[in-house]
């Protein structure tokens, strides 16, 4: 058994009739020893999600149904860990959506106690079932796709900033005070940014992958990266931590590709800068379809350009809506100490 005793896992979920019945399964092959709870956080599942979980819950005592009125996974994770049994110390967070290797509970017990860590995060393994679902976890699985992130294409175990959330030591999570609930994206890597901030150190383990489904629209996925973009700035706005060039990129350019289109009214020549964008991205979808020996792959082009696109509208629209509110308060700041010191003024005299 772990140094930290079994864990209670938490699953956020909303209208996940699919997948629910096959990972509490999944999950509660694992011995109590291991997996002591499962606390299902519903944001008002109207599909049969709740009456699947009070099905299995009336047979299987680890099985909990809680309420997550407000909906959003930070909430819901939230509720669930403060109404979780005291006597567990560790808090691993499972995503319905997703699907996770044998033992995974356990392994990530292992995990935790060799690190030392405070949290263990995991590498994220995106798979496709239909044609475009294939190019855009080609897209996702890449560096013009993400970066080079760690948690999408680490292949060492390592300490990191952030990765994608598996297990906390509970007194880790409690003292850095949970989820930012004002979040509906980015949620985890603001999480990772104040246990960071307290000492607390985060371990990679890209032994335990969790293979992650994509959206099957680019519609969908627009949606999705805007989010990602606008929750990657409300976390800069939070702590001013540096900016990475990866995240730096969609926003110039969507500026740059923006800024040349208007140009090119006036010169044409202003079109060298978005045919050279996209140029580069055939050559990334046809290099990606060389390599999964699939013609679906050939998609990754506009997937990567609507994650582009997308990410950096959702991060420009955070930021200017961010420096203003900062501007407005800083005026009302500004009259309210001209006001009191015309006050004092009038007092003194």
């Amino acid at each position: 058994m772990s140094l930290y005793g079994p864990a209670a896992v938490v699953i956020p979920t909303l209208n996940e009739i699919a997948h629910i019945e096959g990972l509490l399964a999944h999950l509660l092959a694992e011995p109590p020893e291991v997996v002591g709870e499962i606390l299902v956080a519903d944001g008002g599942s109207r599909d049969g999600t709740q009456e699947a979980v009070h099905r299995i819950a009336r047979s299987e005592p680890r099985v909990r149904l809680i309420d997550n009125p407000d909906r959003i996974q930070a909430a819901g994770v939230n509720r669930a860990v403060a109404m979780a049994d005291r006597r567990f110390g560790v808090i691993v967070r499972v995503d319905a959506h997703a699907l996770y290797p044998g033992q995974y509970v356990g392994r990530l017990l292992a995990a935790l106690e060799a690190s030392g860590a405070d949290s263990v995060v995991v590498r994220l393994d995106t798979v496709g079932r239909n044609c475009l679902q294939r190019a855009v976890a080609a897209a996702q699985n890449s560096r013009v796709g993400t970066g080079g992130s760690a948690h999408r294409m680490g292949r060492v175990s390592c300490f990191v900033d952030h990765g994608h959330h598996a297990a906390f030591r509970r007194a880790a999570f409690e003292r850095a005070g949970g989820y930012d609930e004002t979040f509906e994206a980015n949620e985890d890597a603001e999480l990772d940014a104040r246990i960071r901030a307290q000492g607390g150190r985060i371990w990679l383990d890209v032994g335990i992958p969790v293979t992650y489904f994509p959206r099957s629209t680019l519609t969908g996925l627009a949606k999705q990266y805007r989010r990602y973009g606008s929750g990657r700035a409300q976390t800069w706005l939070k702590h001013g931590e540096r900016l990475r060039l990866r995240q730096m990129l969609p926003p110039a350019v969507l500026l740059a590709v923006t800024a040349s289109l208007i140009l090119s009214l006036v010169t044409p020549y202003a079109l060298i800068v978005p045919l050279g964008y996209f140029a580069v991205l055939l050559a990334a979808s046809l290099s990606l379809a060389i390599d999964a020996g699939s013609a679906c792959v050939l998609l990754a082009a506009p997937a990567l350009a609507t994650m582009h696109f997308a990410w950096g509208a959702g991060f420009l629209r955070r930021m200017a809506a961010g420096r203003s509110r900062g501007a407005e308060h800083a005026s009302r700041r500004g009259i309210a100490t001209a006001a009191t010191a015309e006050s004092g003024g009038e007092r003194q005299a």
